[in-house]
């Protein structure tokens, strides 16, 4: 390798010690070609953070496209960059929101555009002031005020704000600084009111929430914390014996991915397994919600390749679209990424491209969405058809981490009860720091703007059901045996469970295809849905 070190300094180029490393894999022309490329773009270092920043570049320069991939899992670098692009426009299935029955209410463009600090602003303005308003509704709020209007003199008042800080004091009561587009003030949560203390433990940075109490404009003494909260009074049902299941992280690709029991649960949907109540009951699916995470992806991690038995992103869609097209076609199919998928990681994220996921695109049956989308199942007549919202679940773990209750009860193995604070707050992904976003200055597609009757969640891999203010909140399972990391971390998944909701009675079944003989447990999760 020599010769490469001497072509590096002809071309004023430095290698860190794993790029030297990676390149004397490589014939010394493909390793000089690749240095050529790099020395183009007047880079003087080569290493993961170069390779990445550029990597949009570098892919069309390079020839040989088992290279790129190499680079890619060489180096554990999650690309978003142009995934979804560099793709030509025959090659694109066309956005399909409407299959029959079935309806996309809300799945997000993918809108490229340099990101300005200036964004940041406008998107945090844009989300407080649609979830003021939905505080606004509540009957609650007697004395309701902007912050900069509140009196000197100490009286009963209502604001709403975002949490700025929280902090305890020697007293052990919580303090909060909130601020609305007008100011900034303080509130004290006295550890003596404990219904309101305990509310105010759950408090996270950027929160949008009503206090109600007593105080001036220096400081308030709350009485009251009130969240947006999501609530509904009546779920809807369809006019129609229909069933929906709910799928998700099924991880093609990955050495862990549980093919045999995921064939299974293909055949059943089939109707070609169980007894004949059994395929009656899956003849009454007509409709797939996979909730992200469809393959394991590549580069998602250090070292992800050894744990791969397919390594080639585009492959691992083709073992999956197989999988979906035996399928039978009467079923319609939702797909929605994750962070596995071969999209951006930063949320929301868009459909799947047909750069990496051509053979999805290639499926009548199968409509890509965003990440989150709100879909609508349709009943008779133009009446209201039952809304399902899709988030693959970036955020949960970020809710379990800053909520002691979530983290000390081991939410991981109850997600319901991270849906719920979702639910509480109104958005997906409350916390800045929780996921990489990007800050749409149109609209903040993380907000729960309209109130669905069911909500899917996915990747902490463990199935869970529960109700919550009239809402039903399903989270899938996975396909998906229990990795290295997991097992370090101490996440124990649940794995081939597949959640089944008729749509017309209300009643969740939850079917296991986890076990080795043809019969299938079947238990009522959570009986009429209420």
């Amino acid at each position: 390798m020599n010769n490469i070190l001497k072509f590096c300094i002809e071309k004023g180029v430095l290698l860190d010690k794993a790029t030297f490393d990676f390149f004397s894999q490589f014939d010394e022309t493909i390793a000089k070609d690749i240095i050529e490329k790099f020395s183009v773009l007047k880079e003087k270092v080569i290493n993961k953070n170069s390779l990445s920043k550029n990597f949009d570049k570098i892919q069309n320069l390079i020839e040989n496209k088992k290279v790129v991939e190499k680079i890619k899992v060489n180096f554990g670098i999650s690309f978003e960059i142009l995934r979804e692009s560099y793709v030509p426009e025959k090659e694109k299935k066309e956005e399909v929101n409407e299959l029959g029955n079935l309806k996309i209410l809300m799945s997000v463009p993918n809108i490229s555009k340099k990101i300005e600090p200036m964004d940041f602003v406008h998107y945090f303005r844009l989300r407080f002031n649609e979830i003021k308003n939905m505080l606004k509704e509540r009957k609650e709020l007697d004395n309701l005020t902007s912050i900069n209007k509140i009196s000197e003199k100490r009286q009963a008042v209502s604001a709403i704000g975002i949490v700025f800080d929280k902090r305890v004091s020697k007293n052990k009561n919580i303090l909060l600084d909130i601020e609305d587009l007008t100011g900034r003030t303080r509130v004290l949560v006295s550890k003596d009111k404990k219904d309101v203390y305990e509310k105010a433990k759950n408090i996270l940075p950027d929160d949008i929430l009503a206090i109600r109490g007593f105080g001036d404009k220096e400081i308030i003494f709350a009485n009251d914390i009130i969240y947006p909260d999501a609530m509904l009074s009546e779920r809807t049902r369809l006019d129609r014996d229909e069933s929906v299941a709910f799928i998700s992280d099924t991880h093609v690709g990955s050495n862990n991915f549980l093919e045999n029991n995921f064939l299974k649960f293909i055949k059943w949907i089939n109707g070609e397994t169980g007894d004949e109540s059994q395929r009656e009951e899956a003849k009454k699916i007509k409709y797939l919600l996979i909730t992200g995470d469809t393959i394991d992806g590549v580069g998602v991690f250090p070292g992800q390749e050894d744990l791969l038995k397919i390594k080639d992103i585009k492959e691992q869609y083709k073992k999956l679209a197989e999988f979906l097209e035996m399928i039978r076609k009467d079923v319609k199919i939702v797909l929605c990424p994750g962070q596995h998928d071969g999209v951006r990681v930063a949320e929301p994220q868009p459909l799947i491209g047909a750069y990496y996921g051509e053979a999805l695109h290639k499926i009548e049956n199968v409509i890509l969405v965003s990440n989150p989308a709100l879909v609508e199942i349709k009943n008779a007549g133009g009446k209201r058809g039952v809304k399902i919202l899709m988030y693959h679940g970036a955020s949960l773990n970020s809710f379990i981490n800053e909520i002691d209750s979530l983290r000390l009860e081991n939410a991981h193995k109850n997600p319901t009860r991270v849906v719920r604070e979702i639910l509480k707050r109104r958005h997906l992904s409350s916390m800045h720091s929780a996921v990489t976003y990007i800050p749409n200055t149109k609209k903040d597609y993380l907000v729960i703007s309209e109130v669905p009757d069911v909500i899917n969640t996915a990747d902490l891999h463990r199935t869970d059901v529960e109700s919550y203010n009239g809402i039903l909140m399903i989270c899938s399972s996975c396909w998906q045996s229990t990795t290295p990391f997991e097992e370090k971390v101490g996440n124990i998944p649940d794995p081939c469970k597949v959640p089944v909701l008729n749509l017309k009675t209300g009643k969740v079944k939850i079917l296991d295809f986890s076990s080795e003989d043809e019969e299938k447990k079947e238990n009522i999760s959570v009986g009429d849905g209420k």
